[in-house]
């Protein structure tokens, strides 16, 4: 954590005395800590506190004495931040982009890593109004520490205390310790659908958003990979500098893509649903309804996974996936030999939740000596670095 810059944002919480810990623990680890509060939070402890442990000014408006405090320069100075405590009301603000405070403000500015650790009474935790921002928060790729069990403010006993800062400064020592386990590792990810043209209006598709290939994008990026995606239809945008993105809409032009960019990539995950089938002939002109029935032949687009698992070199790694909705195991199980991946993941229509345009998987990942890992229903962002942290640890321990 030497020379890190952290942005530790303070909220409305009793909690808030645990701030001035937390500010000495990361100053001692040697990390450079700049505070931000939100009005309520100055309630609880004083600026002057925090200013006088961090050795920098504390931020508690955008404009502040005829200044303006950077959201902007201070979303980009940092390499994480820490929102500790993160209120009820906070995290209402924050999942819903609501901007009334120098903390939200930095928050939807930020392009680091944002760690919120949850403060609050126990029917407020519990809520489903809570949980439902927490998920969509954590839908946006943030990290949520564990909220701890005990004695509440109120009186009550159950979970909703925030995380001691002893267990806030050890999740970011081990994040930091692998965030960049992947630096000099080129990757390549497919993700979304493909469009097969029927006509100038008319294709054939999938409900495949792209979200799960794009976090798994974002993941590598994040953790100092150089990826190329090579993204089907999708209304997703992908920000992080480390990405080049190849924008595709057939199964033919995906191929011709992840061909030219696979020989230089150590890595490749192919999780794109693409076409099996295209129509035999594209008309030229949008078709016209004529009688009551009308056929359509098909003919087999290009098998992208076999032709790269044929052209897999000693040394490249190969990540398959299977979505299915019968016989899973023993589908993946020949897909991972057939287009000799070196894992497959696997999911299934059959399981709530996982599947096409949801924010939420359920993964099984399969290995070549036979070897299971099932993973409970996360967030894709959740998922993705599940997925990226098996990677690491075949592909980094030279176990492949």
């Amino acid at each position: 954590m030497v020379g890190k810059k952290i942005i530790l944002a303070v909220t409305g919480s009793i909690a808030a005395y645990k701030a001035a810990h937390l500010v000495r623990l990361f100053v001692k680890k040697g990390a450079e800590v700049q505070v931000l509060m939100t009005p309520s939070a100055t309630e609880f402890i004083t600026p002057l506190t925090l200013s006088t442990l961090s050795k920098k000014p504390v931020f508690t408006q955008v404009i502040a004495e005829h200044e303006w405090n950077s959201h902007v320069e201070l979303g980009l100075w940092a390499d994480a931040l820490v929102i500790a405590p993160a209120t009820a009301n906070s995290l209402a603000k924050l999942a819903n982009g609501i901007c009334d405070s120098i903390v939200s403000a930095v928050y939807l500015s930020a392009r680091c890593p944002v760690f919120l650790a949850p403060a609050m009474d126990l029917d407020m935790w519990k809520h489903p109004a809570t949980q439902a921002n927490v998920q969509r928060l954590q839908g946006y790729g943030n990290h949520f520490l564990p909220v701890g069990y005990g004695e509440l403010a109120s009186g009550l006993v159950g979970e909703g205390r925030m995380a001691e800062p002893e267990e806030i400064v050890a999740y970011l020592d081990a994040f930091f310790q692998h965030e960049q386990d992947f630096s000099g590792k080129n990757i390549m990810v497919t993700a979304g659908p493909t469009y097969e043209a029927i006509d100038p209006v008319r294709f054939i598709g999938n409900r495949s958003s792209g979200k799960m290939g794009v976090a798994i994008a974002e993941q590598f990026a994040e953790r100092g990979a150089k990826v190329t995606l090579v993204l089907g239809p999708s209304k997703l945008a992908v920000k992080h500098p480390n990405i080049n993105t190849i924008k595709v809409e057939s199964a033919q032009q995906m191929y011709e893509a992840a061909v030219q960019n696979f020989e230089q990539a150590d890595i490749s995950v192919l999780s794109a649903a693409v076409a099996d089938y295209r129509p035999a002939v594209v008309a030229e002109q949008k078709i016209k309804k004529k009688g009551e029935n009308m056929t359509l032949e098909l003919e087999k687009t290009p098998d992208i996974a076999a032709s790269l698992g044929k052209m897999k070199r000693p040394g490249q790694f190969i990540v398959g996936f299977a979505l299915e909705t019968n016989d899973e195991l023993q589908n993946a199980s020949e897909k991972l030999a057939k287009k000799n991946f070196d894992f497959i993941v696997l999911n299934s229509l059959q399981d709530a939740g996982a599947g096409f345009n949801f924010d939420t998987n359920k993964i099984t990942i399969l290995h070549r000596d036979n070897m299971r890992k099932d993973f409970e229903l996360k967030t894709k962002a959740e998922v993705a670095r599940d997925i990226v942290d098996e990677v690491a640890e075949k592909v980094l321990s030279l176990k492949f």
